[in-house]
């Protein structure tokens, strides 16, 4: 895993604080990151978290890998995901093309769990152990957590444009670091629902490894809806939220944040929010399952 330093504290004077406080401004941002507050906070008062949330954060973390999973082209039923997830039903050997992604996407939404506490102080080398899970076995051994070098491309969601070249990739991680930061350490001027779809945006648009980056995108996000205390049972499913809207929809508004300029950026972060407003939807199916006692 490579060594990156942690970025600095942000502070209330920090311009970047304002720009980004600002993004909430954007026609519907408000309204939808309100929303996205209001249903995680419903979430979080739902009887059956009084004595169950890891039951329900355990199904929340099986969710949101189908749901990943199916984003990124293999849709495997949630039943077949939890016994895997279970070892009920053991991965096959050798895995086939769909499985491999299923497997990515259930290590990183399980390590989503333990690296919370990183982001605080460590959020690239949080980025970084997501993409060691993720991809292993799908890329060389040395290529894993480790962002791009000079010679290194990325053929990943090609529909956002060209990826960065790897002489832009660390700055561009400099910059996310910063907006994690951000998020955690000034909660009470940046909504934390916008900084959660932008982060997860800029992950995808900087596409900082060679393979696996939107599983890690989506990880990434999972940790901050948690670690910025607006799910902090982690029980809100975003992947689901984001396959509620449809695959093309999400790699679209996706598109429109790379390459759309302000109207781009505003459409994928009222996309982006509004799937924190269903994945808080499917976090209340979850817990009237755990409660009833069926989960399905």
């Amino acid at each position: 895993m490579p060594a990156i330093d942690r970025p600095p504290t942000a502070d209330s004077d920090d311009p970047l604080v304002g720009r980004l406080a600002a993004l909430s401004d954007l026609p519907g941002v408000r309204e939808a990151s309100d929303a996205a507050r209001e249903a995680c906070t419903a979430l979080r008062f739902h009887e059956a978290l009084r004595r169950r949330i890891p039951e329900a954060a355990a199904e929340s973390r099986v969710r949101g890998a189908q749901a990943s999973a199916a984003l990124d082209g293999s849709s495997v039923p949630v039943g077949v995901v939890r016994e895997l997830v279970s070892g009920a039903r053991p991965w096959p050997d050798p895995l086939d093309p769909g499985l491999r992604v299923v497997r990515g996407a259930v290590a990183a939404t399980s390590e989503s769990e333990r690296v919370v506490a990183m982001l605080r102080t460590a959020p690239l080398q949080a980025l970084a152990r997501l993409h060691v899970v993720a991809a292993a076995g799908v890329v060389d051994d040395d290529q894993l957590g480790r962002p791009r070098v000079a010679g290194e491309g990325c053929d990943e969601l090609v529909d956002l444009g060209p990826a960065p070249g790897a002489e832009a990739v660390a700055a561009r991680l400099r910059g996310l670091a910063q907006l994690v930061t951000v998020a955690l350490s000034q909660a009470d001027r940046v909504a934390a629902p916008v900084i959660s779809a932008l982060v997860h945006a800029e992950v995808a648009g900087i596409r900082p490894f060679v393979r696996g980056n939107a599983l890690v995108a989506r990880a990434l996000e999972r940790c901050l809806v948690q670690a910025s205390g607006l799910d902090a049972t982690g029980v809100s499913v975003p992947e689901a939220g984001h396959l509620h809207a449809g695959g093309p929809a999400y790699l679209g508004s996706l598109t429109a944040y790379t390459q759309g300029g302000a109207a781009g950026v505003a459409l994928w972060l009222r996309s982006g929010v509004d799937a924190l407003t269903a994945g808080a939807a499917e976090g209340v199916r979850i817990c009237d399952a755990v409660r009833a006692g069926r989960l399905t």
